[in-house]
């Protein structure tokens, strides 16, 4: 009898595979800052084939709540399922010239969005992520979306804090965070286990996402706060601000079912 699954483990039904196949749908809560790290730090991680970006040291740091499903939506009637938690920076980066961004580090909180991320190219580990919700009600726990409300997201991992954020909103925001509008180029790596071949991996690419179906809510934007902390098996700290720029809030939905492949390392 054939196996089935997209991922692993596949089994002759195929309803263990961790991640569901293609397409992917997605709608989640943002919060981000953008911001300036030391400029040689930023270079130091951009992959193979990018450039630094000509504003040096840009990057951006992202809290989202997510919900997501497959095809089916049957993740919705069980939610464990669907929803996950996320933080990750991204550096400002050059491509051939054209203007992109790239995740050095991201955290999450669910082994199918971990997985799914790996398959994209997104070096996500396990973490704890939280955020603050709004429920559109009149309550003094509601922040709500108006002039000084106040939002904030943290991420920890392995019992130590590694980020806080906060962003006070002040008004809809004219265009956006313009440090994550540059589509996000990263790099698929699976190394090999086999003695000799270590340093070989089985798959090392650069690769540009791609979504479709994309909406966004409107955006509000304020002042903003950002802190990355260091631990014993961290290096987030290496991108911590020297600047901070302004926050954003707002809900984002699309769906993903291609990647490219731009070329390999």
């Amino acid at each position: 009898m054939a196996l089935h699954g997209y991922t692993i483990p596949r089994t002759g039904e195929g309803r263990s595979s961790l991640v569901p196949s293609p397409p992917w749908h997605y709608v989640g809560t943002f919060l981000v800052v953008d911001y300036w790290a030391a400029p040689e730090a930023a270079a130091a991680l951009l992959p193979e084939g990018l450039a630094p970006h000509p504003d040096p040291g840009r990057c951006a740091a992202v809290v989202a709540d997510w919900q997501g499903c497959s095809e089916t939506g049957g993740e919705l009637l069980d939610p464990a399922r669907s929803q996950y938690r996320e933080f990750y920076v991204v550096v400002g980066a050059l491509l051939a010239g054209e203007e992109v961004t790239t995740c050095a580090f991201c955290w999450v909180d669910q082994d199918v969005a971990l997985v799914r991320g790996w398959i994209q190219g997104f070096p996500k580990k396990l973490g704890s992520v939280w955020q603050t919700r709004a429920f559109g009600m009149d309550a003094t726990a509601d922040p709500g979306i108006r002039p000084g409300a106040a939002y904030a997201g943290t991420c920890s991992a392995g019992g130590r804090r590694l980020a806080e954020m906060t962003v006070t909103l002040e008004a809809p925001s004219p265009r956006g965070s313009a440090h994550t509008a540059p589509p996000i180029v990263n790099v698929r790596h699976f190394p090999r286990l086999a003695a000799g071949r270590h340093d070989d991996p089985a798959v090392h690419e650069i690769v540009r996402a791609r979504s479709r179906d994309r909406s966004v809510s409107e955006v509000w934007e304020g002042a903003a706060t950002l802190e990355l902390f260091g631990a014993p098996s961290e290096e987030l700290d290496v991108l911590a601000p020297v600047r901070v720029g302004r926050g954003y809030r707002f809900s984002f939905a699309y769906t993903v079912d291609d990647l490219e492949t731009v070329r390999e390392l």
